[in-house]
This record gives structure tokens, C-alpha cells and sequence, in this order.
């Protein structure tokens, strides 16, 4: 047993370093010279200089605070319709039989299965006719059709591991079922109901191909950074976005005792 535990720790080192090692690298392109960086032909992987000529030159030339604000409502925006959403509809297929309600979560995950442009270009064609393209509204509603069948699977999980003794109670006590969802189910489902919510913000937040079709001219973070990695500005694009991803990492950290397996498994049975 003392074996296997330390190969299970020796796997987790192993995972967490290649995990890892994106942040490291944006790190040293951040505060490395380029010359020993993205420029040199053998890019050193350890510190050989230190410099913060790139963090105060993205701070000072680089539009990229309205791109970020706009990420932020569009990631706002998914999250809050994915709990809105997500709840009613996993409430009500937790009272389907699994074998229906398992069927009919895998058909809304037919979305994800296709190629975003696929879906992208519709849905932007659409939005032009009625004023949602190059909004950051309109990018959320076009997140939502990646996010929604996530965070119902999440949902439905924790409403299925709630014993039905709970809502038949509540019931029988002379609650409704509207009251009894607002005050006993929710607030007992509220650790899934947060992880749906996160899981939904951070993929909105990392978002690129309904961002690029939906809005080109008013861009989210990820599509503006793209735009300046393309433009020859490596450097300070990876300093703004090491400013901008470090606070993300630390609440993501904080959070991660939400991200437990009984939360994401969905209830599958």
C-alpha cells in the first residue's frame, strides 16, 4: 500500500508539471529578454535574465482592457444562464427514469460534437438581422449553446443524489413544489450548482471561435491576445495576459474543493 501511495504521488508530480509547464513558459517570455527566449534558436528553459520592459510596455501600449471587460459580461452572462437554466431543466429530467433523462443529456450534447464554425456562422448571420453581432451579449448567448448542456449534466447529478424522501416531505408538510425547490432542493444542490457555474464562467472566459464569428469588431481577451500574438507582439501580449491570468489561476485554486467527482459525474446510473 505504502508503495503504490508514492507512486501515486510520483503521477501526480508528473501530471502537475506538464500542467504546469504553459505557465512557466509564459512566465519566462514575460520576464526573460527575448533573446534568450522566443528569439534564440535553442530557447533556454531557465532563467538566464530578468526584465519587466514587457509587463510595463502591455501595460502602457496595449488595448486590451475593454477586450477584458467584455470578457468578463460575456463570462457573467453564461454562467448566470447555465445556473438559471440548468437548474429547472436538471430538476425536471431527475424525475425522468435514468434510462429516458440519460438519453435525452446525451442528444443536447449533439452541439459539442459538431465543429463550432458549423454552428458559429448560423448563429452570427442570425444575430446581424437582430442586433447581437460584435455584442458581448451576443457572444454569451452563442457560449451558452457550449456551456448549458455541461452544467445541466452537472446539475442533474446533485439533484439525483438528494434522497426523494426530502421533496416528498416538504410536500406532505403543505410546501409546493416551487417551494420546495427554492428551499430545501437548491440550497442542498448549491455546491454542484456553484461548479456548473465555474466550469461555465472559465469556458466562456476561455472562449475563441464563437467570440471571433459573433463579435470581430468588438473582440473578447482571447480573440484580441490572438490578434497581437498575430501582429508580431509575443512578448507583450503574453505580459498582459500573465496579468490577467494570474488572478483567474488563484480564485480557480481557492475554489478547487468545489471541483470534487461526485459534482461532475452527473448522476449517470
Amino acid at each position: 500500500m505504502r508503495l503504490r501511495n508514492i507512486w501515486l504521488y510520483i503521477g501526480a508530480i508528473i501530471f502537475s508539471i506538464i500542467f504546469l509547464f504553459p505557465i512557466y513558459v509564459l512566465i519566462l517570455i514575460t520576464f526573460v529578454p527575448n533573446h534568450f527566449t522566443i528569439d534564440a534558436f535553442y530557447p533556454s528553459l531557465v532563467p538566464r535574465g530578468f526584465t519587466l520592459l514587457y509587463l510595463v510596455q502591455s501595460i502602457k501600449t496595449l488595448d486590451l482592457l475593454s477586450p477584458v471587460l467584455r470578457s468578463l459580461a460575456a463570462a457573467f452572462i453564461v454562467g448566470g444562464l447555465a445556473v438559471a437554466l440548468g437548474i429547472p431543466a436538471g430538476y425536471g429530467l431527475s424525475k425522468l427514469t435514468a434510462k429516458i433523462s440519460n438519453k435525452i443529456v446525451v442528444l443536447m450534447f449533439l452541439v459539442n460534437m459538431m465543429p463550432g464554425l458549423v454552428v458559429a456562422i448560423p448563429i452570427a448571420t442570425y444575430f446581424i438581422r437582430v442586433g447581437l453581432y460584435n455584442d458581448y451579449i451576443g457572444v454569451g448567448l452563442a457560449q451558452e449553446l457550449v456551456v448549458l448542456p455541461v452544467a445541466v449534466f452537472i446539475i442533474l447529478g446533485g439533484f439525483r443524489a438528494l434522497p426523494r424522501d426530502l421533496e416528498n416531505q416538504a410536500l406532505v408538510d403543505g410546501a409546493s413544489m416551487w417551494t420546495s425547490l427554492g428551499r430545501v432542493l437548491i440550497p442542498l444542490n448549491r455546491a454542484p450548482i456553484f461548479v456548473a457555474f465555474l466550469l461555465s464562467w472559465m469556458t466562456s472566459w476561455d472562449e475563441f471561435t464563437y467570440a471571433v464569428i459573433v463579435s470581430p469588431a468588438s473582440p473578447t481577451f482571447p480573440v484580441k491576445l490572438y490578434n497581437y500574438i498575430s501582429r508580431g507582439e509575443p512578448s507583450l501580449a503574453s505580459a498582459f495576459a500573465l496579468i490577467v491570468t494570474i488572478p483567474v489561476i488563484i480564485i480557480a485554486a481557492i475554489l478547487q474543493k468545489y471541483l470534487k467527482g461526485q459534482y461532475l459525474s452527473g448522476g449517470m446510473i
